[in-house]
This record gives C-alpha cells, structure tokens and sequence, in this order.
C-alpha cells in the first residue's frame, strides 16, 4: 500500500527554528514554532480575536504562533481559548454569522457556547514523525498511532489512502493542521452541532454519522467529515506531547479526565456536552468518557471502528484512545461521533 500514495509528509527541518541562548555555551537550541510548511500562505490576510474571517486567513497568537482561520469563522475572545500550543489550551473558533459579531459579550461565555457550533485547531505539525499512514512505516506527523499495541494491517486495524483522505492529507501539508469539534456532535432539528449543554447525538449508526459529518460544510473552500483514526491518533498525540495529559492517562486509564463509571466525578449516565471542564482537556470535552465514538478507520472488511469509552464503561478497559469495532449498521445509546473540519488545499 505504500507505494501506491504519494508521501505527503511535513518535514521536521521545515517547522523548527533554531536560537543560540545565552548560557548554552553557543549550542542551538532547537524551539518548535507553529510556522506554516508553504512561504504562500505568508501572504493570507491576519486577523484578531473576535473577528469574522470573510476568507482564509492567518491568525498569530501572543505567543507568536500561528495558525490557518476558515472563512465564516471567528477566533474566540475567552481566555485560553486563543492559544495554538501548551498546557491544556488550544485555538478555539465559532461559528457566529457575521451580523451577529459586534452583538456578541464574550464574558457571558456559557451563553455563546450554547449557541454557536465550536471547533478546535489541531497543531499537527509541531508532533513528532511517529504516526503512520501505510500501517507499517511510522515516519509520519499527520498518521495514526499504535497507542494499544494493536496490529496495522488489512486483515486488521486499517484506514485506506483514497478520496478525502488524501485531500485530507493534502490539507494537512499545506496549512499544517485540522480541526476538530470540540463536543460530541447533537442532534439539533435534525443537523449535527458542535455546540454545549446538549446531549450527544447517539442511536445513530456509522453511514448515517458518516452522511451527516459529510452535510456539516461542504463548499468551494470548507469541508468536513466524520473524524478518521488518524486525526483522532493526532489529537492523542497532541494531549501527550504539549504536556495536559501522560501518556498513561491517555492510553491505560483516562476515568480522571472522563465520564466512566470508574471516574470520581462519575454521573452514572450520558451526560450533556460539556457538563464538566474536568472532563476537558486542550479545550476539547469528552474524548474521554460519555460516549464513545465512530471513525473512518476500519477493522478487517466488515467492522467500523469506534474510539474511546462511554459512561458505562471502566476507563482503565477503555481509556480515550481504545480501539473497538462494531458492524456498521449497528447503533446504542452509547455511540456517538465527532467531525473534523479542514480547508481545501
């Protein structure tokens, strides 16, 4: 399978800058900055906190990092939702109609996220080239990881390199990330919504959450889709390698961080995206707990794979990044999903 895709790989060299420090007796220190792979993109408009984006554009945060803005779609103004990397933060953008930007009061924060669908950037090439595309060489940035020790392969865990997958890959190359929504998706008169204090949308079986990822944005620039192994594979990666969780919490027990019936803070039942900021970490809620979820991975030729745990569930037998599968028309009370969002390359 290797040789039949066209490595689309962001070098390491192309994203690190070197300084020499005072103190390190002249040695370069190597400092990871969030430095967009193509010199095309220096040219995209840039734009604040708060602002509407009429087209592609290139945010900068405070601490100089940077990252690619969709049109339609405006950077949060809360605290610690406008930073690209670190310790239990990340970028944050709504969804809000352009007439409604200078009505909005960015402190009345739970009202806004009530509201309007949210979605988080995913910083994929400031990770390690520990990922995989191919199931065999793990070389990759944006590629799934082998956090279960499962096996990679057609006859077991894999996700074929076709279609929106490669746009996907694409995308990544070009603008060096994805993103994410930041909640299990509702069922909102019939749409998926990224949005809080609403229950997750479960009883829904993998074509008809694939169909209804696929519905979310689709135009000339924006896409969407239902999440693939390998963003869900890069989202664990970013949790472990910015320092908000160990690796442990992320791959042998997550009920500290979840909605299991082992965790402490347990609610015994699904509860509303959200619910708990225990339950959030680099500003996405519930990846560990409350539901788990459907993905575009694939187990031998007749099985979807679902990720995670949900409430019913003990978090040390399925902590956040847990491989499973089920037939694809099944669905419970207990599955839900997410979609991820990029920009056409």
């Amino acid at each position: 399978m290797y040789n039949r895709y066209k490595k689309h790989v962001i070098d390491a060299n192309a994203i690190q800058n070197a300084f020499k420090a005072n103190g390190t007796g002249g040695k370069f220190i190597p400092i990871e900055m969030n430095i967009f792979p193509s010199k095309d993109l220096l040219n995209l408009p840039s734009i604040l906190p708060g602002k509407y984006a009429k087209r592609i554009s290139a945010y900068t945060d405070s601490c100089g990092n940077q990252a690619v803005i969709p049109p339609g779609w405006t950077v949060s103004k809360i605290e610690n939702e406008n930073t690209i990397w670190g310790k239990n933060v990340g970028l944050v953008i709504y969804r809000i109609p352009e007439k409604l930007i200078k009505t909005i009061n960015w402190k009345k924060t739970d009202e806004i996220q009530s509201k309007f669908d949210q979605f988080v950037y995913v910083p994929v090439h400031l990770l390690d080239s520990d990922g995989t595309l191919d199931g065999k060489m793990f070389n990759e940035k944006f590629g799934r990881r082998n956090f279960s020790e499962v096996d990679f392969s057609e006859r077991d865990y894999h996700e074929p390199l076709e279609n929106e997958l490669m746009y996907q890959i694409s995308s990544v190359k070009k603008y060096g990330g994805f993103y994410i929504s930041r909640y299990n998706i509702s069922n909102v008169e019939g749409k998926a919504r990224s949005i809080r204090n609403s229950m997750p949308w479960v009883y829904i079986d993998f074509n008809k959450a694939k169909s209804k990822a696929n519905k979310f944005k689709n135009n000339e620039l924006i896409r969407s889709h239902l999440v693939f192994g390998t963003e869900y594979d890069c989202v664990g990666a970013w949790i472990v390698k910015s320092g908000s969780k160990h690796l442990g919490d992320v791959k042998l027990d997550s009920s500290s961080w979840g909605n299991y019936r082992t965790s402490m803070n347990k609610n015994s039942q699904i509860a509303q995206t959200g619910s708990s900021d225990e339950w959030c970490v680099n500003n996405i809620y519930d990846l560990a707990g409350n539901v788990n979820e459907w993905t575009q991975e694939r187990y031998s030729k007749s099985y979807c794979v679902i990720r995670g745990g949900s409430f019913k569930d003990a978090g040390f037998f399925f902590p956040a990044i847990y491989r499973d599968y089920e037939f694809p028309y099944d669905s419970n009370g207990g599955t839900g999903f997410r979609i991820s969002l990029w920009i056409r390359p």
